[in-house]
């Protein structure tokens, strides 16, 4: 539907192609397989477009482009994800019904032609014929007086105007609460991985103003509050006082909020009394805004990591892993430069936060969907961690496994944290190799691959690249994913940058384009990780030498901009 019967007119909007790609993968799973919950996975869809879109080298939604290089990097983060997230917040804007009404009327009109931007949203606007109209209802006709716009929370929106600051100007929005009583003080700012006190920051704010629709629930209420910020700032009265409140209900808007005051102090104290008492899907995004908040000097350390104390109460998935990943982002920066007393405590704690949720993990594939998956990412990290019980027991199926010849049937959940406890010894490594080679199913392969990644041993990772510029026993196309894995193991960053550094015209001639997704895979993988000042200047003097001049990669500006936010 979206790319073949209606195509866009020119690359500057691929996103109407693709942002539906990803919208619509989300539609289609929760139709056929409910049991899946896809929603949950839509959330870190929108954390990775929150990641890109924060970034001062962001781009609009809608951007031109001329170029081969331009248009090959609108295929990224911002034309898929973020394209998929505004239209997950229109849907909750609109309603399920007038959302699927407009996109069905777009369908119709653009059938085997082209279509722009500004036709979506059009479409989005004239839901009526004129036979239908009815005032009071959510739509009106041309031939009204009030045209193109919708009722939201008792006022009429131009909806072309509102999404114009979505897909028209870069970036993403903070919103920033001040809540006392019955009053709430709202600003909106541009959400920008940077200090404040930075001598850019004000003049990267100048002229950004979003229509952000927010939503909100608070202690004395169970309904959801809707407001349409459109200012700069603006003054929400609620009916009765309350303790505290929290926006963005179920992160169906694509924005940041930030709690000043005693804002973020009531919330943790919420999740650390009753966290039922929000959403899973609340609580997730509370931790996820939390962490980049510290990123941007906004909130402390400290604040982020009392929040998640609840977690050693959380039974839900989504919550439990976004806690665990930024805990491990954190170890995992501490370790790359070398700041082992802090590393080494971060991994204790995370070890000893998380023990009853490690302990409680089986050996097996019982369970729901959601289970399942907990229990695969929980063993993986606490067998990385060389937390003891993981370890033997990973060891002795991998030693059970070789010892049958690979006949014997491992639960899938756990397969990967086997091989990769097996793959840290010489013979299993080898053994996992060959059993790579004769390998039929793709999945199996990409998990041994994944294990084989992991080796302390430099022959090993260095064996791995050579394999994949071959392309016999592992394909080419895989060389930007083992590049990448190679480059987050400790063992192998220092490999795999310097293969990329050495082999960039062979690397060029592999993947034909320097704009290609194999190619910005390779740079933002070997080089996103870096987090000191001698490796920024390296990434500077390498990226300064393979841009050209007339088209710079936009990828080596978010790299540059990545490596300093780490430093920070």
């Amino acid at each position: 539907w979206f790319g073949n019967l209606v195509t866009m007119e020119w690359w500057d909007d691929i996103w109407l192609n693709e942002g539906f790609a990803t919208y619509m993968e989300v539609v289609s799973v929760n139709g056929t397989y409910p049991e899946i919950q896809i929603d949950d996975y839509f959330l870190s869809v929108c954390f990775g477009a929150i990641a890109r879109d924060s970034l001062v080298s962001s781009r609009p939604i809608s951007n031109p482009a001329e170029t081969l290089s331009q248009i090959e990097e609108m295929f990224d983060t911002v034309s898929y994800d973020k394209g998929g997230c505004i239209l997950n917040m229109l849907r909750d804007f609109l309603t399920e019904d007038v959302f699927h009404s407009g996109i069905v009327r777009y369908l119709r009109k653009y059938s085997y032609g082209n279509a722009r931007n500004q036709d979506l949203w059009t479409s989005m606007a004239s839901t009526c014929s004129e036979e239908d109209f009815t005032s009071g209802g959510y739509c009106y006709t041309a031939s009204q007086s009030r045209k193109n716009a919708y009722l939201y929370a008792g006022e009429h929106i131009d909806i072309k105007e509102m999404m114009n600051t979505w897909t028209l100007q870069k970036g993403i929005p903070l919103i920033i609460v001040e809540h006392h009583g019955k009053v709430i003080r709202l600003r909106q700012e541009r959400f920008l991985k940077l200090l404040q006190d930075d001598p850019e920051w004000i003049s990267l704010q100048a002229g950004y103003v979003w229509h952000v629709p927010l939503t909100y629930v608070t202690s004395s209420s169970s309904f959801t509050g809707r407001y349409l910020l459109t200012n700069k700032s603006d003054t929400i009265e609620l009916d009765r006082e309350a303790d505290w409140v929290k926006f963005n209900v179920d992160m169906n808007g694509y924005y940041v909020v930030h709690y000043e005051g005693e804002g973020w102090n009531a919330l943790t104290k919420l999740l650390e009394k009753n966290h039922t008492f929000l959403s899973h899907k609340d609580r997730t995004h509370l931790i996820h805004n939390a962490f980049q908040l510290v990123s941007a000097g906004k909130l402390t350390l400290d604040q982020a990591l009392d929040l998640t104390y609840y977690l050693r109460h959380e039974t839900n998935r989504i919550p439990l892993l976004v806690g665990l990943e930024y805990l491990e982002l954190f170890y995992r920066m501490m370790d790359r430069q070398n700041i082992s007393d802090v590393a080494t405590n971060m991994k204790m704690y995370i070890l000893k936060h998380f023990k009853t949720v490690i302990d409680n993990q089986t050996w097996s594939d019982e369970g729901s969907i959601s289970e399942r998956l907990l229990r695969s990412s929980v063993l993986e990290l606490a067998c990385d961690f060389q937390y003891f019980p993981c370890v033997q027991k990973a060891k002795q199926l991998f030693k059970e496994w070789m010892e049958s010849n690979g006949t014997l049937s491992l639960p899938t959940d756990i397969i990967k944290s086997v091989y990769s406890v097996g793959a840290k010894d010489k013979s299993g490594w080898n053994y996992l190799l060959e059993k790579y080679k004769v390998s039929m199913s793709g999945a199996e392969k990409y998990k041994i691959l994944s294990a084989l990644t992991r080796s302390k041993d430099t022959n090993h990772l260095n064996l791995l690249i050579q394999l994949g510029m071959q392309g016999k026993v592992i394909k080419t196309q895989d060389v930007p994913a083992i590049l990448g894995a190679i480059a987050r193991n400790p063992a192998g960053q220092i490999i795999a940058w310097n293969f990329v550094k050495e082999n960039w015209d062979k690397l060029l001639a592999t993947f034909q384009s320097a704009a290609s997704t194999s190619m910005r895979s390779v740079l933002f993988g070997t080089t996103a990780h870096f987090c000191s000042e001698e490796k920024l200047q390296e990434a500077q003097i390498f990226f300064t030498s393979i841009d050209n001049e007339e088209s710079p990669l936009r990828v080596t500006q978010v790299i540059m901009e990545t490596i300093q936010k780490n430093i920070r």
